[in-house]
């Protein structure tokens, strides 16, 4: 099978595609046949390992499992003589921060990573809908929204973001949703009240106040964000912030001062996938796609998610 292997830390030129012998799954493992995968934000850094502190995750010096990708969507391929919840033939998705080697013809794993993709959902939505929309759920599940608060969210074009802007839309608030020019549309299709172009204003410099400030690209700070904030406000970022500065706020305004910081701890993907799967499954969430690459034009695709002006998912499909 051919593979997308790195092995060690590179930048996305390094990334080589080899061929390597099909694994066999164990008795208690599952052969996938990968049908597309994402490159998202999770694969860049496990792939540059940036920020450093992805080393204390995935291999100091190296990483530990050579080949990319964190999700996936495709078909069981072949199971383990012991695994009876999974059979052959089944479509499957699944998402794990630390790498599921899903940049790959054929993966394998356990049964506990894979779940059943929803009817009508092809493989390029299943696989879009995973990494951002897991993110996503962590944001809205650190907080209690109540019908009628103020929300906005920054960087509502991203993976996180638009799953974001639809998991929000659903608590009945007033959404306030950043966007670059040729997005705006989009961003008020998915459910935004008011689009504010980041090219030409400065949100922060708004004056308007918001209960939570949900920054989903993790380009602005807490600093920047307090003075719109309600009282008792809270502001969540997607990234730790200059010097993890948002892990120091998130424990000092635990204790003082009305406005918060929480940082965004994920849940497992056991909690997050059966939620993303209702989602989809009723239609109130659909996955936004920008481009889709080849698994040979793998470096091209992984630059384009670097530079950060993708449009929700990019899809790399076998």
């Amino acid at each position: 099978m051919k593979a997308a292997i790195r092995k060690n830390y590179c930048n996305p030129e390094k990334i080589k595609i080899e061929e390597i012998e099909t694994p066999s799954p164990k008795s208690n493992e599952v052969l996938v046949k990968v049908h597309a995968t994402t490159i998202n934000r999770t694969d860049c850094a496990n792939l540059t390992a940036k920020p450093f502190i992805m080393r204390f995750v995935l291999g100091f010096l190296k990483p530990k499992k050579i080949i990319l990708g964190t999700d996936f969507a495709g078909v069981v391929s072949k199971v383990g003589t012991d695994v009876t919840s999974i059979k052959e033939g089944d479509k499957v998705f699944g998402f794990f921060d630390t790498g599921l080697e899903s940049q790959a013809e054929f993966l394998i794993t356990k049964p506990g990573n894979l779940y059943p993709i929803p009817n009508e959902v092809d493989f390029k939505s299943a696989a879009a809908s995973l990494e951002g929309a897991h993110y996503a759920y962590t944001f809205i599940h650190k907080v209690n929204l109540k019908p009628g608060d103020k929300v906005l969210i920054n960087g509502a074009t991203g993976g996180i973001g638009s799953a974001l802007l639809q998991f929000v839309k659903t608590f009945d608030v007033e959404i306030t949703a950043t966007s670059n020019p040729k997005n705006m549309d989009l961003i008020k299709a998915l459910g935004a009240h008011h689009v504010i172009d980041y090219t030409k204003e400065d949100f922060t410099q708004s004056s308007n106040q918001y209960n939570y400030i949900f920054d989903a690209v993790g380009k602005s700070t807490f600093g920047k964000c307090r003075p719109i904030l309600k009282e008792s406000g809270v502001y969540i970022s997607s990234e730790l912030g200059p010097y993890a500065q948002n892990l120091l706020f998130a424990i000092s305004t635990s204790i003082f001062g009305k406005k918060k910081v929480v940082f965004p701890v994920p849940y497992s993907p056991k909690e997050t996938i059966p939620y993303i799967i209702k989602m989809l499954q009723s239609k109130k969430y659909n996955p936004v796609i920008d481009k889709t690459y080849s698994l040979n034009e793998i470096s091209e695709a992984y630059n384009f998610v670097i530079k950060g002006q993708k449009t929700g998912n990019v899809i790399l499909e076998f």
